[in-house]
């Protein structure tokens, strides 16, 4: 049995800092009682222990007391990516089988004209209270958690996340990177990503304050990290950079306070671990994935340069082995097991194993070397990522294969100064078309980072002898210049 998180840590330390976002703190007591108030609604909202219920928010406190609200109330949270386009949103919704969604005020639009029934967070904040009680301790396979995760097949798949997986991943965490009664995590990672909900499941597990913004600023990131108000962050290579050049641009020095940079969303280039080391900044990459409750492996500070590229070892509960390698450095699919791993889907993956003879199948390819390390190949071999979001060419070209004059439809991520790598499409047209109405196309049917940002018109794509797409040979057909 797992003590209810935030009960247990209300009661262990109710007066320590919980929560800071701006010039507003709450402690863990203050939390406690605002999330117990939530709950109450949600209660009011006809909602009960075992219902399920979908959240669209903004990163702000009044989320992460709905969140908490909807533990206490034994509520399955179907967490929406509110960068999803309407329909995209709209699938999801349906597949996961919610009656209802508690969303922003300013999202109401995403939700309007959908079947499920939309409570805005300023409805909730109205309504009465209805008593209930809190369940004390939860079940290791209770799931707390639905998170959507796209696949190869161009569906996004529902993932599971229960109570003994992020319990399982906070403490792997925690035994990796220590802690201390001064540790503060700024979080501007979105609280709908797991990168983001795990912040939030460490600091009732640790007992940890989180400076929580609402979105990503790079200023405001590296004064927190310059005064020593936080000791640890999580961003992706793209925000690591910003970061830096904060500090840079105004002459700033990182406080000693600061012990993490935990990155994650691939590998860091040497040039800005170089940087980071003469910075002051200890740089942390990571490998994990939605099924596995965030972080698998993890990259020691000490070992980054020296092992450039490398997501590090398997944290401590974690075990990682490459399919089919009898030697170091030989590479095949990346397989993981551990207490942090998915027991299951929903909707319309329900029925899929996430793991063949106990081990997850990632689609990765990588490989161990000599000591242990883990390099990662290829991201799902054709996925691509984007300033650290996950973009699948499958579901692009489902996209694209919808307007009547597109007769076959490629894509594949091409280089990007900015944001690492960008999906581009390559179509062979069976009508007239212009590249710019395909655009616009795919925005009103997909997120804005996941629309092309380029439409190449080719005679043909490359297939294998079995009619199958090669996406890595789609750059060819690129004109050269």
């Amino acid at each position: 049995m797992i003590p209810n998180w935030l009960l247990q840590r209300a009661y262990l330390t109710p007066g320590r800092l919980a929560l800071t976002f701006g010039s507003k703190q709450w402690t863990f007591e203050q939390v406690h009682g605002e999330a117990m108030r939530r709950a109450r609604q949600l209660t009011s909202c006809g909602l009960k222990n075992g219902d399920r219920v979908a959240l669209l928010g903004k990163s702000t406190p009044e989320m992460v007391f709905i969140i908490h609200g909807c533990m206490l109330a034994g509520l399955e949270m179907v967490m929406l990516n509110s960068r999803l386009s309407k329909s995209e949103l709209e699938w999801q919704l349906e597949d996961a089988e919610v009656q209802t969604v508690v969303v922003s005020d300013d999202y109401t639009e995403l939700i309007n004209g959908s079947n499920v029934r939309m409570v805005t967070v300023s409805e909730l904040q109205s309504m009465d209270e209805t008593s209930f009680l809190p369940e004390g301790s939860w079940n290791d396979d209770r799931t707390i958690t639905i998170m959507y995760t796209s696949g190869t097949t161009g569906f996004p798949k529902g993932v599971r996340q229960t109570a003994g997986n992020h319990t399982s991943s906070a403490l792997s965490s925690v035994l990796n990177l220590g802690l201390s009664e001064k540790d503060a995590w700024l979080c501007a990672m979105p609280l709908f990503h797991i990168s983001g909900f795990s912040i939030l499941v460490r600091s009732v597990l640790y007992g940890m304050e989180v400076r929580l913004y609402e979105k990503f600023d790079a200023v405001h990131s590296a004064m927190q990290i310059r005064d020593g108000n936080v000791t640890r962050m999580s961003v992706v290579a793209l925000t690591l950079e910003k970061v830096m050049e904060a500090l840079l641009e105004n002459n700033w020095a990182v406080s000693p306070n600061f012990k993490t940079m935990l990155v994650g969303g691939g590998p860091v280039a040497r040039s800005v671990l170089e940087r980071a080391s003469e910075l002051g900044i200890p740089v942390l990459q990571t490998y994990g994935m939605t099924e596995t409750s965030s972080q698998t492996a993890t990259l020691s500070s000490e070992d980054a340069l020296q092992k450039l590229g490398s997501s590090g070892k398997p944290l401590f509960f974690n075990e990682i082995k490459i399919e089919g390698a009898s030697k170091a450095k030989e590479a095949g699919e990346i397989l993981i097991r551990g207490p942090h791993v998915t027991p299951g889907y929903i909707g319309r993956f329900s029925e899929r194993q996430p793991m063949v003879d106990g081990w997850l199948h990632t689609g990765d390819i990588g490989y161990l070397d000599e000591d242990g390390y883990l390099y990662v190949m290829d991201r799902r071999s054709d996925l691509i990522i984007s300033g650290g979001e996950n973009i699948y060419p499958a579901e692009i070209e489902n996209a694209l294969m919808g307007h009547p004059a597109v007769q076959e439809a490629g894509v594949c991520g091409i280089e990007n100064d900015t944001w690492g790598s960008v999906p581009i499409a390559f179509i062979v047209k069976k009508a007239d078309v212009t590249g710019d109405m395909l655009i616009d196309y795919c925005a009103a049917r997909l997120a804005k980072y996941k629309v092309p940002k380029q439409i190449v018109f080719v005679d043909q794509l490359p297939r294998n002898a079995s009619n199958k797409l090669l996406r890595r040979e789609l750059k060819k057909l690129l004109p050269s210049t």
